[in-house]
């Protein structure tokens, strides 16, 4: 039995986590649940799971919290300090890190340094802040598992694997909306045309990454910290799978290539993550390969030069993954709000990673004022493009 803290419970991954808590309560237990601002959907988890504790991260929030949730037993606490506390709770042994962004970073090491095990849907954490990250977790003794579908495809291929023997890793994408289709100019791209994900149903930002090839860039640098170490990011690489059925590929040395491969579901990597190496029944459709024909072509980096970036990214170190971050998250949310055209978002991003000249972070307090850069010089650079 796994006693978790879900971090993010009302977002996509959160919905999902709690469909299989409901499936299969013999193996799963919330102990733990957190919100950012969606406090009627929060309150009805915690009427429905009776967690421990539960923190709304928007402190003004908690009273209508309160009210919502009547008599029952869970303690209510607010703001950062509050989804730190659900996070490091005594009775939780496993966090599922499915806050979106950077806003996950804090709360995501706590639980690594309190010696949780970590199932990481929150790919920030590692973007941000790998190497601090790591030692926090080794320090805290827990166990790292990744929830991202490609990074679960990795872990489940590498199980039996020394990763000397790995040559590549190869990341999937699927594309996006707008890949092979060179007639589309990507300059006029609305908001509505650029969350219409052809494969997967996704929060906002995240179905923006996809678009924009940025979220491929993020977890070419997670992969990095999750498996190859030092090894570099010359053992990974991606291709566009226009059918999100290969979540991912690992070629050995020997020119063997091992893959997974599933539905688009991302209860599949969640309920690994939470119940491996034991495999729970039935969690998601069956794949028929008769059905589907498999593609897999390069990336256009040229067309989508977010996923440049990401490897740019990797390649410089030190504080330029944390700049590459908060200036594609700045830069997102302004073209959510159709401030600036989509194609200015990788010329915000490269923009703000040229500025950069800050020494690579120590401290979590040194990542979040890199963080704050970032931010603030995208913002400002934002304002130039509108």
């Amino acid at each position: 039995m796994r006693n978790i803290s879900l971090l993010g419970a009302t977002g996509s991954i959160g919905r999902s986590t709690l469909d299989l808590v409901r499936r299969y309560p013999e193996a799963v237990r919330v102990v733990g649940l957190t919100a950012h601002t969606r406090v009627a959907a929060l309150a009805e988890a915690i009427t429905e799971f009776c967690p421990a504790v539960a923190a709304i991260a928007d402190p003004t929030l908690l009273p209508e919290l309160r009210e919502r949730v009547g008599d029952a037993p869970t303690e209510l606490v607010a703001g950062p300090e509050g989804v730190v506390q659900v996070a490091t709770q005594a009775e939780c042994d496993t966090v599922l890190a499915a806050i979106v962004g950077g806003a996950g970073l804090a709360p995501t090491l706590a639980a690594a340094r309190a010696g949780k095990d970590i199932a990481l849907a929150n790919k920030e954490a590692l973007v941000m802040a790998g190497d601090l990250f790591l030692r926090g977790m080794a320090a805290g003794g827990g166990r790292l598992i990744p929830v991202d579908s490609e990074h679960s495809a990795v872990y489940q291929c590498l199980r039996g694997c020394r990763i000397e023997d790995v040559r590549r890793i190869i990341l999937t994408a699927s594309g996006g909306p707008f890949h092979g289709r060179p007639e589309i100019d990507l300059a006029a791209v609305t908001r509505a045309q650029a969350l219409n994900h052809p494969n997967w149903s996704m929060g906002e930002k995240i179905t923006i990454d996809s678009a924009t090839l940025m979220n491929k860039g993020l977890e070419v640098i997670e992969a990095r910290y999750l498996f190859t170490g030092d090894h570099g990011a010359a053992t990974i690489d991606v291709v566009i799978h226009p059918e999100s059925i290969v979540h991912s590929v690992v070629e050995l040395c020997d020119g063997q290539m091992l893959a997974q491969l599933g539905m688009p579901d991302m209860r599949g990597p969640i309920a690994y993550a939470l119940t491996g190496p034991r495999r729970a029944a039935d969690v998601m459709p069956r794949l028929d390969l008769t059905a589907t024909p498999l593609h897999f072509t390069t990336p256009d980096l040229d067309r989508f030069p977010c996923l440049r970036l990401g490897f740019d990214a990797l390649a410089g170190g030190g504080p330029l993954p944390c700049v590459l971050n908060g200036a594609n998250e700045t830069a997102v949310a302004a073209f959510l709000d159709n401030a600036i055209p989509f194609t200015a978002i990788p010329e915000v991003i490269e923009a703000v990673m040229a500025a950069c000249t800050a020494p690579a972070p120590a401290t979590l307090e040194e990542v979040l004022e890199i963080d704050r850069w970032a931010r603030e010089r995208a913002s400002g650079e934002v304002t130039r493009k509108g």
